[in-house]
């Protein structure tokens, strides 16, 4: 790849270090007495600078390992230092740990320039350079030129994996590719929003919606890993480790969401539900704590107790999203088949067809209407609130809390009223409707943020708007930041 259009790291980061140096002054400032606004900006500047750093010792670390490669032997850099590998000089240097030298070693070599095959001594002609697919050449770029820290390229780097084009021989061969592509382009926009955990899991997302033949061996392969393990340490305390498939990982998800649900804070409900969350407040149990208490409460109580007698008033599960494009009838008795794959509703990760399958059998399923321009059915003001189905297909839209930056799952949001269904006269509509986890829908109702809905004419596509409110000091409102789904249906391309 060529990078000569951006500026080099190097020029980077003496930008950004003499912005650091002149937010602190010539006296080296203490940060504690800066205003807001140039905190903020200290702290930009520096993280532009510590990505620009990042790349400088990725590169070198990367050179340093070929430069000790072990065909080179004892001439090798490493081996002449004394050390055994490039990784352990790389780490004697910078004093990184193991994985954070490997995590820079990769980057380097993504980043270094392409060397062509060696030349056919029989053929006069000049070998090219290996060809960089458009998908990896846009995370490349991302990373040389800034936009994307070390983690948040390896993030996605790992959570997209290679398109399987081999799997897929009833395909063009570019079309993979391609929307690995278009994939890269969207997680590029989110990956500034987004912690690089739920960057990762997002890029894993968008490979098993773009991969679903993939999605049965993957979850194969974690089926096959799951163990559970006790040992008891020197001061007699017992310990586990416990290795999670991907359907029962969720449950016990849902389980524990369930259990510390009062704790997440109060929520638009009646007073029954106020005086259980003044009862979980008295509770002097951490969360760990009152993890560990479910589970044993669980285990104790066995398959067939009162859910009550752990949970309260709900019940934990799993809701599983699945297309129904994705169920074909066959058969000499009718019976249905999953054909494609589903996605958890809290989460978004993908399950196989077999496991779905099992779960339509055992627990039926709920069919949701859409009209013939992909919206779900609406209620006009004849509710107040959303219907159940309603909410079913918001949650598939939108895949989560809405708010930039908040990860919370479908399982703890709200349904708000984009225009107040009292004092706007809004409409039940799924369209008017987007999900908020409870702090969230509480932070907007108390702040007086907003959030508007535009339409595209040519696509008639929804585009949701959230509005700041106005600065308290100059009563300016800053730019609206467009929220953006976390349903893995955003990732159409396959």
């Amino acid at each position: 790849m060529n990078f000569s259009a951006a500026p080099s790291p190097a020029m980077r980061l003496t930008d950004a270090a003499a912005r650091v140096a002149s937010r602190l002054g010539d006296g080296g400032a203490e940060v504690g007495g800066l205003a807001d606004d140039d905190l903020l900006a200290l702290l930009a500047d520096a993280t532009e600078a510590r990505k620009a750093l990042e790349l400088i010792v990725a590169g070198a670390s990367a050179e340093v390992s070929r430069r000790s490669s072990r065909e080179l032997g004892y001439d090798g850099l490493a081996q002449r230092k004394g050390l055994r590998t490039g990784t352990a000089l790389v780490q004697h240097l910078t004093g990184l740990g193991r994985a954070d030298v490997a995590r820079a070693v990769d980057a380097g070599r993504e980043l270094a320039p392409a060397e062509p095959p060696a030349a056919d001594v029989s053929s006069a002609s000049v070998p090219a350079a290996p060809v960089v697919q458009e998908w990896l050449g846009a995370l490349r770029d991302a990373l040389a030129s800034g936009r994307l820290t070390q983690a948040q390229f390896q993030a996605i780097r790992s959570g997209l994996g290679e398109p399987p084009v081999d799997r897929y021989p009833e395909l063009a061969p570019d079309f993979l590719p391609q929307a690995w592509a278009r994939a890269v382009n969207m997680l590029l926009e989110e990956a500034s929003g987004l912690p690089v955990e739920e960057l990762r899991s997002q890029a894993r997302i968008a490979r098993d919606r773009l991969d679903p033949v993939g999605v049965t061996l993957r979850f194969e392969e974690r089926f096959d890993a799951r163990s559970f393990r006790t040992w008891i340490d020197h001061d007699g305390q017992r310990h586990a480790h416990i290795l999670f498939d991907d359907e029962a990982g969720a449950w016990v998800d849902a389980l524990l969401q369930a259990a510390l649900r009062p704790r997440r804070g109060p929520r638009f409900v009646g007073t029954d539900a106020i005086e259980k969350t003044r009862a979980a407040e008295a509770d002097s149990r951490s969360n760990e704590q009152l993890q560990y208490d479910t589970i044993i409460a669980v285990l104790r109580t066995g398959a067939n107790a009162d859910p009550q007698q752990a949970f309260g008033d709900r019940q934990p599960g799993v809701r599983i999203v699945i297309e129904a494009g994705a169920v074909a009838g066959g058969g000499e008795r009718g019976e249905m088949h999953v054909t494609g794959v589903g996605h958890m509703e809290d989460g978004g990760h993908a399950l196989p067809g077999g496991v779905i399958e099992a779960r339509m059998c055992e627990s039926g399923v709920i069919p949701l209407m859409w009209g013939p321009d992909g919206r779900p059915l609406d209620v006009g003001r004849e509710l107040r609130l959303f219907t159940r189905k309603q909410r079913i297909a918001i949650a598939a839209r939108d895949g989560g809390c809405m708010w930039p930056s908040c990860g919370a799952p479908i399982s703890q949001c709200e349904y708000h009223h984009i225009d107040h269904w009292w004092e706007h006269h809004g409409r039940t509509d799924v369209d008017d409707g987007i999900a908020l986890c409870r702090n969230c829908h509480l932070r907007l109702h108390n702040q007086r943020w907003r959030i508007t809905r535009t339409r595209d004419a040519l696509t008639d596509a929804d585009t949701y708007w959230l509005h700041p409110p106005p600065d308290p000091a100059t009563g300016e409102i800053g730019q609206p930041v467009e929220l953006r789904s976390k349903s893995p249906r955003r990732f159409e391309a396959a």
